[in-house]
């Protein structure tokens, strides 16, 4: 069956989830499009997804993502949090932070019988998992209403355990997709390999549709993929500056210079490597940090120093958020970003 037949859409095309760059305004640009718009929901409430998926359904009839994280929730520590907020200290005292007024907190939340709840109002065509999948409850409860399943793999090992645990379709997540590393299996980033290595492994030994995701910018990328086998693909960062995006005006500037270029896997802004333009908290500190505490726990930390540099208009504490092949942002609409891909199919 070919992923658009499974999925109900017109081109193979995904857009990425992209938390903390994107409401449901690009996932409705994407979808009216003929592509697969998604909806990151790792960061909202219940509240807030119930506003985005009914704002979703007041202006699209299409079929739409939504995305969750699967990880387990880590036991606070008091002291890895001490040792974090130590490292932290010499960009307390330059801004003039009292760290002893930042609360420690998630920031990121994993898929839940309330979230589940929510959704179980709006019926998503597809509900798409990072980390792995929720438990076989949760899960069953997602497919009673008829949702696909997606979720990443980033090793053959991991493809394989999701085709046994019921998705419906896997993401091949290279290692230059931008954001969070989807790897679940194990801890081992040297496990990490490039889109056009990881895909034709998995399209030999899976009998699902396979996705292709990470550094797949243009027409020509989307072709290189499908010769390769996938059944569509993945796209995140080329849709970074598009007027959809909520992306910051340090990020959009970031992305636009040279700078852009230069990115690297990081655990400093939420304690799992994320790929990110590398900034000046990434070299002064080095991109992956003993000291950051277990995802997401991190991110409280760092927050206010990442408020207090982009109000002067630097990005030198914000995750940068970027795959590798960053050439195919541009200032454009969505869905003339969705045209262009298509020329590659």
């Amino acid at each position: 069956m070919t992923l658009q037949r499974l999925l109900g859409i017109e081109l193979p095309i995904i857009q990425a989830p992209m938390a903390g760059v994107q409401g449901g305004a690009l996932a409705v640009a994407v979808s009216n499009a003929g592509g697969l718009g998604s909806l990151p929901c790792a960061m909202l409430g219940p509240d807030a997804m119930r506003n985005e998926l009914a704002a979703i359904k007041a202006q699209s009839g299409q079929p739409f993502n939504v995305n969750f994280f699967c990880h387990a929730p880590p036991a606070p520590d008091a002291g890895r949090e001490a040792t974090w907020r130590a490292a932290l200290s010499p960009y307390y005292q330059a801004f003039g932070i009292d760290a002893g007024t930042i609360a420690a907190g998630p920031g990121r939340v994993p898929f839940s019988s309330a979230a589940a709840e929510v959704l179980s109002e709006f019926k998503p065509t597809v509900v798409s998992f990072h980390f792995g999948l929720p438990s076989a409850e949760l899960l069953a409860r997602v497919k009673s209403w008829g949702a696909k399943i997606l979720s990443s793999a980033t090793t053959l090992a991991e493809a394989r355990w999701l085709e046994a645990h019921g998705v419906d379709a896997i993401i091949a997540q290279g290692l230059e997709a931008g954001g969070h590393r989807g790897i679940f299996l194990s801890k081992d980033l040297s496990t990490q390999v490039g889109t056009f290595a990881l895909l034709p492994q998995i399209v030999q030994v899976v009998k699902l549709p396979v996705i292709a995701a990470g550094g797949i910018a243009d027409a020509k990328g989307v072709a290189a993929a499908m010769a390769l086998g996938a059944a569509g693909v993945q796209v995140g960062t080329a849709f970074l500056l598009c007027p959809e995006a909520t992306t910051s005006p340090v990020h959009r500037a970031a992305l636009k210079s040279e700078a852009a270029r230069h990115t690297a896997l990081t655990n400093l802004f939420t304690g799992r490597p994320a790929r990110s333009i590398v900034n000046r908290i990434m070299k002064e500190l080095g991109p992956i940090s003993p000291a950051a505490p277990a995802f997401p726990l991190a991110a409280a930390a760092i927050a206010p120093l990442r408020a207090q540099a982009e109000s002067l208009g630097s990005g030198d504490f914000s995750p940068l958020w970027s795959g590798q092949n960053a050439s195919g942002c541009k200032e454009a609409p969505a869905a003339e970003l969705i045209r262009e891909l298509a020329a590659g199919l």
